[in-house]
């Protein structure tokens, strides 16, 4: 597992000797790590037993498990989220791209790290990122940025000046109401088929990596959040905007100019209509219209 930090936790829990190097969500938990968990998550605590030695930032109005105790530095604090901020910023951690030795290939640029398949057309005016994998036969138009940890598959097409593995705007408030900025240190995956429209910007995930299954297609001018996840053979069409931790299903249809909202799941076979903007999760095999969006059919 990479260290990205060295943090000891007896800054946290007086005489505690533990020490953190990467920060880990309840959905991959790992070890070493600091983490945190809302009220609203409380029923997935038992994540937590799958990994050792983190400090974890829990609800003090909640009570700890005595397992978890066990196993875990915690710090009961008011609000969880703010406190997980606030490691960062005390603790002076950023992690923004780093400036790379690059190999210029018929104009584009590539990090000497980055691994590319074969059969790939990577157009003059591409930036190619040195953690940067790539399967076969993958278009990388003019202007592509790949930043960072960027996963991508086979027959993957990728449209003009998009980026991909930008930081996303994950942020609290101190008390004095200025911004504490989480840094992001999560990647992309784009798996086989997918393909990606000009001018479309995908977030990298907070923790863990936004991803885009296999055979779906984004439109250009869309923007995909971090920690996004987009199910096969799914279409999101032009200047949609997906905000963090949405998600959709299957084969399903996004219209353009269409606006999910964060933690918000579409379902599978779903259709959300032209401008729609869906503030609340979708079944599968359903139409939403309007804003906020309702089911086909529903009186507003």
């Amino acid at each position: 597992m990479k260290n990205y930090f060295e943090v000891r936790v007896d800054k946290y829990i007086k005489d505690d000797k533990r020490i953190v190097y990467r920060p880990a969500s309840l959905n991959n938990p790992k070890d070493e790590a600091v983490m945190f968990i809302t009220e609203g998550f409380i029923q997935y605590a038992n994540a937590l037993l799958n990994c050792k030695d983190c400090l974890i930032f829990w609800p003090k109005e909640i009570d700890v498990p005595v397992e978890i105790y066990e196993r875990h530095a915690v710090c009961l604090v008011g609000n969880p989220h703010n406190a997980f901020a606030r490691f960062f910023r005390d603790n002076q951690i950023t992690y923004l791209p780093i400036n790379e030795n690059v190999s210029v290939i018929n104009g584009a640029y590539v990090g000497n790290g980055a691994s590319i398949g074969t059969d790939c057309r990577i157009l003059p005016g591409a930036y190619i990122s040195s953690e940067v994998v790539m399967g076969n036969n993958v278009y990388i138009g003019t202007g592509v940025k790949l930043m960072g940890k960027v996963h991508i598959g086979n027959n993957v097409v990728i449209r003009e000046n998009t980026v991909i593995g930008a930081d996303g705007l994950t942020t609290d408030r101190d008390e004095n109401g200025k911004a504490l900025t989480i840094p992001q240190f999560g990647g992309v995956v784009l798996e086989d088929d997918v393909q990606i429209g000009a001018l479309t910007v995908i977030g990298r995930g907070a923790i863990d990596d936004t991803r885009i299954c296999k055979g779906s297609k984004i439109d250009n001018c869309t923007f995909i959040s971090h920690n996004v996840y987009i199910g096969e053979n799914t279409f999101v069409v032009g200047e949609t905007i997906m905000f963090g931790s949405s998600s959709l299903g299957d084969s399903s249809l996004i219209s353009g100019n269409s606006t999910i909202m964060n933690a918000v799941n579409i379902g599978n076979n779903c259709i959300v209509g032209a401008g729609a903007v869906v503030t609340k999760s979708v079944v599968d095999n359903t139409v939403v219209l309007g804003n906020p969006a309702k089911p086909r059919g529903e009186k507003a």
